[in-house]
């Protein structure tokens, strides 16, 4: 298994709740103050269960993700840490893709896009 999976990195945080040969749906969880250690995901579909105020990085690179409930993004291949900087639990379920990933050229948008 990949050490940068975030079951692996943060097995308190993500759960498989359903996979098959073309995709792993993962349920995230997490309390405000909480982290995850630097973790990869595949092209993948987050769809926000609740509200949240998250900081992303990479690298050199940072973003604060402000998101409603009820909103699908596409996250892009990518490896990041997060942390909840808001003042309410995240809940969201992430939908991997298992296709071959698309290179993450540098400078692409680190974080979820609209699509």
């Amino acid at each position: 298994m990949d050490p940068y999976d975030p079951t692996v990195t943060d097995p308190g945080l993500y759960k498989v709740i359903f996979e098959n040969e073309r995709v792993r749906v993962l349920e995230y969880r997490d309390e405000p103050g909480d982290h995850t250690h630097v973790h990869r995901h595949p092209d993948s579909v987050m769809v926000t269960l609740s509200a949240f105020r998250r900081h992303v990085s990479s690298g050199g690179r940072s973003v604060e993700v402000d998101l409603r409930a009820g909103e699908a993004r596409w996250v892009g291949a990518q490896e990041h840490a997060g942390e909840n900087i808001g003042t309410s639990a995240t809940h969201s379920i992430f939908v991997e893709l298992k296709e071959p990933a698309t290179a993450c050229a540098a400078g692409a948008p680190l974080g979820p896009s609209a699509g």
